[in-house]
């Protein structure tokens, strides 16, 4: 056959196919949801990522009338649970919910399966949290600034900080530290957050960016000194820590925010309706403070708010993936 005749049928297939499939999810909005929902929470389990699902899942389920069951697909930071829901069917019972990886993931990866922006549309925002810079309890300083004088007293890289891994939230707080204070502080990737935590008590690595329900327990018994909250305003689990703007370095903010995502294609009624339904649930005292105790703070926003939000966020990590030469690790 022609080679041109073959592509021009190809495509036509394709077209048709598109057309045939619209219907249907017309109709299947309508009545949506009619069966449960799966919630992608594309990292292992216990992590933060898995926790904002299961604090929300049961709440949310009660009021769409459908349960939502929390499935793991862990692997190459987050990608693969990504790539699997942007492959879904746009019905809405596949989304997933992620964090920062969506917008980190972009700059960092150069053969990701997916397109961050064109295969995935916002549902709605769930949550922020905030991180603590933390070092081992030998390190000589008590505050931001002391930390940044001795940093500049030393040769570069002379200390290290420990995250969960390239790219994860913990080595993106701490890139962000070191953009703003115009400081070299060497990057040792762990294989997951509790190691880099560990090895920071211990005196492996001198600094960690832990998130704050993590660190809390370890604060609290004197095995790391916590130096300031990444947010713009103290947190109710460590009120007597400072922002790190407060304590020394000012202009300095990192939140860590979480967002649910559904195919692109999903009609918008029912994107409309999971939006309305997850606001609900997110408003519900008993969400509201299980939140609180995990150090999460609830967030809502429209499917276009959150979209934005993505958006310039991957423009603004990209800036800092670049201006730091970060490059995926293995």
């Amino acid at each position: 056959m022609n080679p041109t005749r073959r592509l021009t049928r190809l495509a036509l297939s394709a077209t048709l196919a598109c057309a045939a499939l619209a219907p249907a999810l017309a109709s299947a909005a309508q009545d949506f949801p009619q069966r449960p929902i799966t919630l992608v929470v594309p990292f292992a389990p216990g992590g933060s990522v898995d926790i904002a699902a299961r604090l929300i899942a049961d709440a949310w389920g009660k009021t769409l009338g459908q349960s939502i069951v929390v499935e793991n697909r862990a692997g190459a930071s987050g990608n693969i649970g990504m790539a699997s829901v942007a492959r879904a069917r746009p019905d809405g019972y596949t989304l997933a919910i992620n964090t920062m990886s969506l917008a980190i993931n972009p700059s960092l990866f150069k053969d990701m399966s997916f397109d961050t922006q064109k295969d995935l549309r916002a549902v709605g925002a769930v949550a922020t949290s905030q991180h603590v810079l933390t070092v081992t309890s030998s390190l000589p300083v008590d505050n931001v600034q002391a930390l940044l004088d001795h940093v500049r007293a030393q040769p570069a890289n002379a200390l290290s900080f420990g995250s969960a891994g390239t790219g994860s939230t913990f080595h993106m707080a701490a890139e962000l530290f070191k953009s703003v204070s115009n400081t070299q502080i060497l990057h040792v990737p762990y294989r997951g957050g509790g190691p880099a935590m560990l090895d920071t008590i211990s005196g492996q690595v001198q600094m960690s960016f832990p998130v704050l329900s993590a660190a809390k327990p370890q604060v609290d018994g004197g095995k790391l000194k916590a130096l300031g909250v990444t947010g713009t305003t103290r947190s109710p689990l460590l009120p007597d820590v400072p922002t790190i703007a407060e304590s020394g370095l000012p202009g300095y903010e990192f939140n860590t925010w979480f967002v649910v995502s559904a195919p692109a294609g999903t009609p918008q009624s029912v994107i409309d309706a999971l939006n309305g339904k997850l606001a609900e649930a997110l408003r519900t005292q008993a969400v509201s403070q299980r939140m609180q105790r995990e150090g999460f703070e609830p967030l809502i926003k429209s499917p276009a708010d959150t979209d934005a939000l993505v958006n310039e966020e991957v423009v603004r990590w990209a800036g800092i993936i670049e201006k730091a030469g970060i490059v995926a690790t293995p």
